[in-house]
């Protein structure tokens, strides 16, 4: 189990924080902190606020991921997905939307936008090299194993 710390951000008294929906559900619901609804046109993206800020232990991050239903019904989705929140960061979480769908959507205040699933991250180093050991596969990428 790790602790991960939420500031409610002011102002957002009455907007959820993250929460999972079922016992069993990976991801933490995210809801908006939009000050009056937002409407996004088909095409275009918008930085939504969660009205939060988080601290989480330096092996974790948190992933933020789409709604599926939010996906399948209207064609809301994240644009950059899924997008990622550094342990070290401490400034508002906010949700990067788009909408792929053929109708304009309105996202309400307290609305539940995408969802957080948190990840361990392994710590890892980068070593330049001359030259890389060989394998079977080599370079072979992007469709080289046929259909």
């Amino acid at each position: 189990m790790y602790p991960i710390q939420l500031k409610r951000l002011p102002g957002n008294e009455d907007v959820a924080l993250p929460r999972r929906m079922s016992e069993a559900a990976a991801g933490f619901d995210l809801h908006a902190a939009v000050t009056e609804p937002l409407v996004l046109a088909p095409g275009e993206r918008a930085l939504v606020p969660a009205g939060f800020a988080m601290a989480m232990p330096a092996e974790l991050e948190a992933q933020i991921r789409p709604r599926s239903g939010l996906a399948y019904k209207h064609g809301i989705t994240c644009l950059n997905t899924p997008g990622t929140i550094d342990a070290d960061y401490r400034g508002e979480v906010k949700v990067l939307l788009i909408n792929l769908g053929q109708e304009p959507f309105t996202i309400q205040r307290g609305e539940r936008i995408a969802q957080m699933v948190f990840q361990r991250v392994p710590h890892v180093w980068l070593e330049e090299v001359d030259a890389l050991p060989d394998t079977p596969r080599g370079e072979g990428g992007f469709g080289h194993t046929g259909k």
